[in-house]
């Protein structure tokens, strides 16, 4: 009994190390970054507001827990998720916050009080295709090649106030970026309604709608 309970010990020793792999908010964003896509560890530094020496030092507790991978071209390491199934736990897991912690729900209030559609996905790509709606995806052209949402046309943050003007001037703008708690959209819509432009926020992300079993598509 005492060998089987030693056992049963070292399976939840291994458990624990995700657990330990995760307990930090800026693993915890460099996860949500990477299901976007393979980044260098500068740009994940950039996007998460970290040094490179910090990034690296995240990036290397990830590693170790095998739910970030590496590989080297020339001067440059790229990572990656292990696979999707570690995209597939943070949303698990953000899930889960959001149902049991009054203070994600709250936070998230005032991070977009007004701003989110609440529009049915299947309801969404309907419009899109029918031409009712232009989606845009306002996230980075390396993540928008590496899957969007049928129809969305890719206009990075940083250009959207010279695209404005090709924007249909008949129609509601939808954007989204990362996923829920991605400021992207947020600012684009600010900017949209600025110019008085009438734009919302999709709540989702690329992966949420993997999740869901709806189609993804990759740029040419």
């Amino acid at each position: 009994m005492e060998r089987l309970r030693e056992i049963k010990d070292r399976f939840y020793e291994q458990f624990a190390r995700i657990g330990k792999a995760v307990s930090s908010p800026k693993r915890l964003e460099i996860i949500d970054l990477l299901c976007q896509g393979e980044k260098t560890v500068e740009t994940l530094a950039r996007q998460a507001g970290l040094t490179v020496g910090n990034a690296s030092a995240h990036l290397k507790a990830l590693r170790e827990a095998r739910l970030v991978e590496v590989r080297k071209e020339g001067q440059h390491s790229y990572y990656r998720l292990g696979d999707e199934s570690v995209c597939a736990f943070w949303v698990t897991l953000r899930l889960l916050a959001e149902k049991r912690l009054a203070e994600v729900r709250a936070t998230e209030e005032l991070l977009d009080p007004e701003g989110v559609t609440r529009m049915d996905r299947r309801e969404l790509l309907a419009k899109v295709e029918r031409g009712e709606v232009t989606l845009i995806d306002v996230r980075p052209t390396d993540e928008y090649r590496a899957g969007h949402l049928p129809g969305a046309r890719s206009i990075p943050l940083e250009e959207l106030e010279s695209a404005i003007a090709s924007l249909p001037s008949d129609q509601q703008i939808v954007a989204y970026c990362r996923g829920p708690y991605c400021v992207l959209a947020i600012e684009a819509v600010a900017i949209l309604r600025d110019r008085h432009v009438p734009a919302v926020r999709l709540r989702d992300g690329v992966f949420e709608w993997r999740m869901a079993n709806l189609p993804i598509e990759l740029a040419h």
